[in-house]
């Protein structure tokens, strides 16, 4: 690639550095938060659809919300993965997700990672909950016992990067030093 063409609408450079694991799981919870948000897209829709539905309605009604609410997820991660390389918590923790040759991600292959991220981060907990038949609050204990555990494992990983980006060949990088913002002389 030609200097010119680096140059012409390049991400800001970033570093082959893994982010710690303690500022990848903050950017993990104020994620969390984000998406809170962007629930209540579906569960207002949920309410004004399941509102005076039969129990067989209501039961259809709600797994046709959940997948709504995972497609919207994967709407919103693929976006901003493919487009920026940050979702808008990362912008704030300064990490970026790159292939694992430092080029921005295509759509496809952020679709991959968001695919690849829900089973890693979920599918193991909440298989071993409902295969159990565990009450809510024991499989929320699983599923927060799981989250600890895979993100340790990302110690053990190479460039200690999560499993699932392995799989992707993705990794996050430390996206740099925010931009400074210039004061006002007074």
């Amino acid at each position: 690639m030609t200097d010119a063409k680096a140059g012409a609408g390049a991400a800001p450079a970033v570093s082959g550095v893994a982010p710690s694991l303690a500022r990848r799981m903050a950017c993990f919870c104020y994620e969390a938060m984000l998406l809170f948000g962007i629930a209540l897209v579906p569960g207002v829709l949920g309410a004004m659809l399941l509102a005076g539905a039969a129990q067989r309605q209501a039961f259809d009604s709600q797994t046709a919300l959940r997948i709504f609410a995972l497609a919207l997820y994967g709407a919103y991660f693929v976006w901003f993965w493919s487009r920026r390389g940050q979702t808008l918590a990362m912008q704030t923790w300064r990490i970026r997700v790159v292939t694992a040759e430092g080029a921005p991600l295509s759509p496809a292959r952020a679709l991959g990672r968001y695919a690849a991220c829900c089973l890693a981060w979920f599918a193991p907990p909440t298989a071993l909950a409902a295969a159990l038949h565990w009450p809510p609050k024991t499989s929320l204990a699983a599923v927060a016992i799981w989250f600890a555990m895979y993100a340790l494992l990302a110690l053990a990983a190479p460039g200690r990067q999560f499993w699932h980006d392995r799989l992707c060949r993705t990794r996050l990088v430390d996206a740099g030093e925010p931009a400074r913002v210039r004061q006002r002389p007074r």
